[in-house]
């Protein structure tokens, strides 16, 4: 039996609820949320470790959601800035450039047995990596998760008009990477 979201939030309120409906948000979107982070930091290990703490910041903060937006933009909008943090702390951690940074997560899509596929698929994704995190994020967001431009602007609290600007972008870089020499 599968809950709506108002369902597994009403659970949540009641004292006796908060584990079971807790434990049936993580299963409905564990997997839609760890590729959120998966696509951006690409490391498998670093994926989850960003989900663990994407779930405890739920955990902690779920009883204040307040249901101005959907639940799962709530969700992949602290999916989305974990990662984003993540990868600003690696680069001021270790002082990197952004092409550093760039150039680390293409060796790892290369290398990497989770992010199986052929040619084409690998230029796809460093095509995305080489992206300014914004662009990769909307990219994201309305090529894999295909989301509409109404939530995106919930998620990323832009305007429609500057995210449609944004993925056009995009999908013009994207476009030049690809056919672009090797």
């Amino acid at each position: 039996m599968s809950l709506s979201d108002e369902e597994i939030l009403a659970r949540f309120k009641e004292k006796d609820g908060q584990n079971y409906a807790f434990n049936l948000l993580v299963r409905k979107y564990q997997q839609k949320l760890y590729w959120v982070i998966r696509r951006l930091v690409i490391d498998h290990d670093d994926s989850n470790d960003l989900i663990q703490n994407v779930w405890v910041k739920v955990w902690q903060n779920l009883d204040s959601f307040k249901a101005e937006s959907q639940l799962y933009t709530w969700l992949y909008r602290i999916s989305a800035n974990e990662a984003l943090t993540f990868l600003n702390k690696k680069k001021k951690r270790f002082l990197l450039k952004l092409d550093d940074v760039e150039s680390e997560l293409s060796q790892k899509v290369e290398h990497d047995p989770g992010m199986t596929g052929d040619e084409m698929v690998m230029k796809l994704q460093k095509a995305i990596i080489s992206l300014p995190e914004k662009q990769r994020l909307v990219f994201q967001m309305r090529y894999y998760d295909e989301m509409p431009y109404e939530q995106m602007s919930q998620v990323l609290k832009t305007s429609v008009g500057a995210l449609k600007a944004s993925y056009h972008h995009a999908a013009k870089k994207i476009e030049v990477y690809l056919t672009g020499p090797d």
